[in-house]
């Protein structure tokens, strides 16, 4: 069995899309046991998403969704009536988190804003994902990654080189949503350990546009210090300007390897010879890093030659004895089959919903004592209102009460 270092830890999820589930995703990967809150007829909106850039989704195997929502389960609850938010209450006093990405006016009209849940549960801790913050007069504006965390935040801008007509479109669906979710899970843990420690629940928000700031804080504090800006250059084989132990260098089959050699100091002679020209390290141009700054021009030459000369998997192979810092420009069909990233779980199965072959899942960027994560398929909508319920105490004749009047599924 793995380690579940968040076992014993109730998450109660009224979220949908991937931002905020994708922090449930995580919790439920470390242990905790996520209830996702559904409505009980349409569930989750992302549910009907089945065409993502011209992919066609399986709703049994809908990756999309299993993303952010395995290990969890499914209670189906109408919220917008009486009845389902008390239904709410009584999930929400046997639990340790609330976690909500609806916004103030929908969490207000439904009855489960802080206060609410608070009423029904003092020591809860309440955790908010949201597009632009919880402050400010935008606090009502929804968003999804492509809006908050790429376009707006600096991103699309920074990453598009300036030659180009327009800006580059995010082409990874949930992005921004997947290291944002990271951002929440990590508030959770943070917040469950301050409790433990103090006996105070605390509510805490983390923001699409606040996640993309911090992914990008190093350039943000370069620019308010100094006003320089710096973005993306335009693609091309060779090295830097002034290191040419830093570029993309293209293979004879068209691949690209990444040299990023940052400091060349005791790695001229590996490189050079790893490509098949020993003597380059010799020459007083290249020798010591200072004349190799100097003729940056003429050792990119040398090496666009040499790069040019072999396959690609010939420089994957042969430059994992090389001494520096490099790494072969891969795509994600390629990262599946990674022998690295294998040797390290990142990859995980889980059943799939119809009962074919297992889905491929990534794993969240934590392991704990080198152990592979353990997790189920997501959970089909609605699929454990009853068990849940019944766990929680409810009686069997109160749960039909509600399943009558429509408030649950």
């Amino acid at each position: 069995m793995s380690t579940k270092v968040m076992q014993g830890v109730r998450v109660l999820e009224v979220a949908q899309f991937t931002f905020t589930p994708a922090a449930g995703a995580v919790l439920a990967d470390w242990g905790a046991d996520v209830i996702k809150i559904e409505h009980p007829v349409r569930g989750d909106t992302q549910r009907g998403f089945l065409n993502m850039g011209g992919v066609t989704l399986d709703p049994l195997r809908h990756t999309l969704f299993e993303h952010p929502n395995r290990g969890k389960r499914s209670v189906g609850i109408d919220l917008s009536t009486p009845e389902g938010q008390d239904v709410l209450y009584e999930l929400a006093k046997q639990c340790d988190v609330f976690l909500t990405n609806y916004l103030p006016q929908v969490r207000q009209k439904n009855k489960f804003d802080v206060e609410h849940i608070r009423a029904a549960n003092p020591n809860i801790i309440y955790a908010r994902g949201s597009a632009l913050g919880n402050k400010g007069p935008e606090r009502e504006v929804g968003g999804f990654d492509g809006t908050c965390f790429w376009s707006r935040s600096g991103i699309a801008y920074s990453m598009t080189p300036e030659e180009l007509p327009g800006p580059i479109s995010q082409g990874i669906p949930a992005f921004g949503d997947s290291i944002g979710g990271m951002f929440i899970a990590g508030g959770i843990s943070a917040a469950l350990f301050h409790r433990e420690k103090t006996g105070e629940a605390v509510e805490l928000d983390v923001s699409l546009l606040s996640a993309a700031a911090w992914a990008s804080g190093a350039v943000i504090a370069q620019v308010a210090e100094t006003g320089i800006l710096t973005r993306n250059p335009m693609p091309g084989s060779g090295g830097a300007a002034r290191n040419p132990f830093m570029g993309n260098y293209q293979t004879s089959d068209n691949g690209t390897i990444n040299l990023c050699t940052i400091s060349p100091t005791g790695h001229i002679r590996s490189l050079f010879e790893h490509i098949g020209v020993p003597e380059a390290a010799d020459d007083p141009r290249f020798s010591e890093p200072r004349a190799l700054f100097e003729n940056a021009g003429a050792a990119s030459d040398i090496l666009m030659k040499a790069f040019a000369s072999q396959p690609f998997e010939y420089w994957r192979q042969h430059l994992k004895t090389f001494s520096g810092q490099w790494a072969p420009i891969q795509s994600f069909h390629e990262l599946l089959t990674d022998e690295q990233a294998l040797a390290n779980d990142m990859i995980v199965e889980v059943e799939g919903a119809d009962g074919g072959a297992p889905l491929k899942l990534v794993r969240g960027p934590v392991q704990w004592n080198g152990e592979a994560v353990e997790t189920t398929r997501s959970p089909q909508a609605s699929e454990h209102t009853e068990i849940v319920l019944m766990e929680m105490g409810v009686e069997w004749d109160r749960i039909e009460e509600w399943k009558a009047s429509g408030a649950i599924a």
